[in-house]
């Protein structure tokens, strides 16, 4: 397999989009149990499309943006294999003009530290996903802070999904999923811990928006993606704090497949929610600074 490296030129990009989902890899494995996609496919009344790799790169080269890439590695608490991080590097590095891997480790297994050090070292990995509901486990738990130290040690973005989530929902008890598990206000731990590491917490959290604004205000190695939520849905303490005391900090995110950077564009232009003066640096600027793109 070919070690990542980038081969961005961030000028000539529009955007940069944190939040991109590999559901399916090259043999044609599901990220996902079919139950699970199902229920998903119906809490989202869509059944969207699942593009490999290729045309994930295509579909954002087409439309001068680049984006983030990854999996989530639930294979602990789902009993589903997940799909390989180390191949997605080595498909984001066919397509470095556009694509930029995360990697993803179940917290939970014994051997998470070394595959961690391995995808930062042997494929390029330049951040990794977490999905606490899904992969079932408590982020400011510090049998996990070795795992974060390798992250912040390395200089790798940990990105964490925060809030509400589809997958699960409406299968009897969720599947067993613990929404708790998602409250932003756990990472708060985890960023006085490791002040050094740089931690994204995904989506519009809701219905905990004003801790992860409260935690993002006091802990300035956190940011706060807009993925997952069209703009004309995003809760006004969010719209205000982007447009103002953290416009250096939150970014661009889609959560494609599943809602489109083409959507999340219109929708943002059509509602006017954000000042012009900051669209820049939520599109672009804030996530080349933060992923060591910029000049």
């Amino acid at each position: 397999m070919t070690r990542y490296e980038q081969n961005l030129d961030v000028d000539a990009l529009v955007a940069i989009d944190m939040h991109v989902h590999v559901e399916i890899d090259d043999h044609g494995h599901a990220s996902l149990p079919d139950d699970l996609v199902a229920a998903a496919s119906k809490y989202f009344a869509a059944d969207a499309s699942r593009p490999d790799l290729d045309s994930i790169a295509a579909h954002y080269r087409e439309r001068r943006m680049a984006a983030v890439v990854f999996t989530v590695d639930a294979e602990t608490r789902l009993g589903h294999s997940p799909i390989s991080s180390a191949e997605i590097a080595d498909g984001a590095a066919r397509h470095n003009d556009v694509l930029i891997p995360f990697g993803s480790v179940d917290p939970n297994r014994a051997d998470a530290v070394d595959r961690a050090r391995r995808l930062i070292e042997d494929s390029g990995v330049r951040g990794f996903k977490f999905h606490p509901t899904v992969q079932g486990f408590d982020p400011s738990d510090s049998v996990h802070f070795p795992l974060y130290e390798v992250l912040q040690n390395a200089g790798v973005v940990a990105l964490f999904h925060t809030g509400q989530t589809g997958i699960g929902a409406g299968l009897p008890g969720g599947r067993g999923m613990r929404l708790a598990l998602s409250n932003p206000m756990l990472l708060d731990d985890v960023a006085a811990e490791h002040p050094e590491l740089q931690i994204i917490m995904a989506h519009p959290s809701v219905p905990w928006q004003d801790e992860a604004l409260s935690v993002a205000t006091h802990k300035h190695n956190t940011w706060i993606d807009l993925s997952g939520w069209s703009p004309k849905y995003f809760p006004d303490a969010l719209v205000r704090a982007a447009n103002s005391y953290l416009k250096s900090r939150v970014l661009f995110g889609s959560d494609y497949p599943l809602l489109t950077p083409d959507r999340w564009r219109r929708d943002a232009d059509a509602t006017e929610r954000f000042k012009p003066e900051v669209l820049p640096g939520i599109l672009k600027d804030n996530a080349a600074r933060l992923l060591g793109l910029a000049d």
